[in-house]
C-alpha cells in the first residue's frame, strides 16, 4: 500500500504505478477537482467514464459544507459521493491564499470567517488533519502557507518557514490517528514544498521536508499563483531532480493542456486543477489545435463532432452546432457535456503522455504536440 512503481523513463518524464487504499492510479495522471465533494456539475458516473483515476476534495469548503463529521457519519467521502476510486484532499492550505480578505494567519493557525454565514473557523494544522482523517482521503495534505507568486524573498520566506513548523505538527497528528486505529494504514499524508519565486527558498524547503520523512509522495505548491510559465518551469528543474525518485510527484493546481506536457517532461507525475469545469462551462473546450469558443457563430450549421479524435460521450454523440445550441439557449446540458469533454482530455493527454514515455518517444511527440496546440493560437 502506499507503494509507487516506476516502468520507464524517457529523460526526467516517468510512467509509474501508484497503489493506493481504494485503487491503483497509472502516471503521469490528471484528478479532476471535486471542491464540494462533486466535479462541477457531474456524477460520479459521468467522472468514471472519462478515465480519470482519482480526484480530490477540498478540506476548508467540506469542513463549512456538510460538514466532516456529518461525511464520516455517511461512511466517508467515498461513500458519500459514490465515486470508488482514490481521493486526495488538499488541507485548506490555498484558501490561505485565495481567501486573503476573509482570514488573519496566526502561528498557530488560521482564523477563517466563513463566507457562507460570518462564522469564524479556526483551522489548525492538527484540525486539517483530523478532517482529512474524517473524510477518509486516500492521501491528506499537509497544512501549508501559500503566498502569491511575486511575493518577496521575506514574505515568501515567511510562508515557507511556516509551512515547515507546520509539517511537524501535521505529521505528529496524522502518527497519533494512525496509532489510534491501530489497523492497516488507511491514508498517507503528503508534504507541500513552498518558497515562492526564490530558488534558495525552495532548496530550504526541500532539504526541511525531505529530513522530516521519510514521505510516500511529495507535492510542489505555490505554482500558478501569479508568476509566469517561464518562471513555473525554473522552480520545477530546479526540484524534481532532487526529489526522491521512487516516490510520487505532485503539481499542485495546475493542469492547463501545455501545462501537463510541460510539468511531465521535468519529472512530475499528478496534476490538478479546476480549469477543465470552469472552462467547460463557459463554453471553452480544448482541442488538439488549441482552444474553441463553443458558442461561436460558426458553429451554427456545424454537423461535425466537437473533437474528432476524442472517445468522449460529448465528442461521438453530439454535433458542434447541438452544443452552440445549448449555450446559446443556456441550457445546464452544455456545461455537462463540455466540462466532460475537457476532463477526458486531460485525462487523453497523460495517457498519451505515458505511452509515449514507455515506448521512448516522449520527446518528439510532446514537442510536435506543443507546437500545434501553440500554432492554434493558446
Amino acid at each position: 500500500m502506499f507503494e509507487y512503481c516506476i516502468e520507464g523513463t524517457t529523460g526526467s518524464a516517468r510512467a509509474g504505478t501508484l497503489s493506493l487504499p481504494h485503487g491503483q492510479v497509472k502516471t503521469p495522471a490528471f484528478m479532476p477537482v471535486g471542491t464540494h465533494a462533486v466535479v462541477r456539475g457531474l456524477s460520479a458516473t459521468d467522472v468514471r467514464r472519462t478515465g480519470a483515476q482519482i480526484i480530490l476534495g477540498n478540506t476548508y469548503h467540506l469542513h463549512l459544507r456538510p460538514g466532516e463529521r456529518v461525511i464520516q457519519e455517511l461512511g466517508g467521502l467515498h461513500r458519500f459521493t459514490t465515486w470508488n476510486g482514490p481521493i486526495l484532499t488538499d488541507s485548506g492550505g490555498f484558501q490561505v491564499f485565495s481567501l486573503e480578505g476573509l482570514r488573519r494567519i496566526e502561528e498557530q493557525g488560521v482564523e477563517f470567517q466563513s463566507h457562507i454565514d460570518g462564522t469564524l473557523r479556526m483551522l489548525t494544522p492538527e484540525r486539517a488533519v483530523d478532517i482529512q482523517w474524517q473524510l477518509g482521503a486516500d492521501v491528506a495534505m499537509a497544512f501549508d502557507h501559500v503566498v502569491p507568486g511575486q511575493s518577496t524573498f521575506s514574505l515568501a520566506s515567511e510562508g515557507m518557514e511556516r509551512t515547515l513548523r507546520w509539517l511537524d505538527r501535521c505529521k505528529q497528528r496524522h502518527t497519533e490517528l494512525m496509532e489510534e486505529a491501530a489497523g492497516s494504514p488507511r491514508q498517507t499524508i503528503w508534504p507541500i514544498i513552498q518558497g515562492g519565486i526564490h530558488d534558495e527558498l525552495r532548496m530550504r524547503s526541500l532539504e526541511g521536508t525531505l529530513e522530516r520523512g521519510p514521505w510516500t509522495g511529495v507535492a510542489i505548491g505555490g505554482l500558478s499563483v501569479g508568476e509566469s510559465k517561464p518562471v513555473m518551469h525554473r522552480i520545477i528543474e530546479l526540484l524534481t531532480p532532487r526529489l526522491p525518485s521512487r516516490v510520487p510527484r505532485y503539481l499542485m493546481g495546475v493542469g492547463f493542456p501545455p501545462d501537463l506536457l510541460e510539468g511531465i517532461a521535468r519529472g512530475i507525475d499528478l496534476f490538478d486543477c479546476v480549469a477543465a469545469t470552469r472552462n467547460g462551462r463557459h463554453g471553452t473546450a480544448w482541442l488538439f489545435s488549441g482552444r474553441l469558443n463553443v458558442r461561436g457563430a460558426a458553429l451554427k450549421n456545424s454537423s461535425a463532432p466537437l473533437d474528432s479524435t476524442c472517445d468522449c460521450e460529448t465528442c461521438t454523440t453530439y454535433s458542434r452546432a447541438y452544443l452552440r445550441h445549448l449555450f446559446v439557449v443556456e441550457d445546464i446540458l452544455g456545461l455537462r457535456l463540455v466540462s466532460i469533454h475537457n476532463i477526458r482530455f486531460l485525462v487523453r493527454l497523460a495517457e498519451q503522455a505515458r505511452a509515449h514515455i514507455l515506448d521512448g518517444t516522449f520527446d518528439g511527440w510532446s514537442r510536435e504536440w506543443l507546437g500545434r496546440y501553440y500554432a492554434g493560437g493558446d
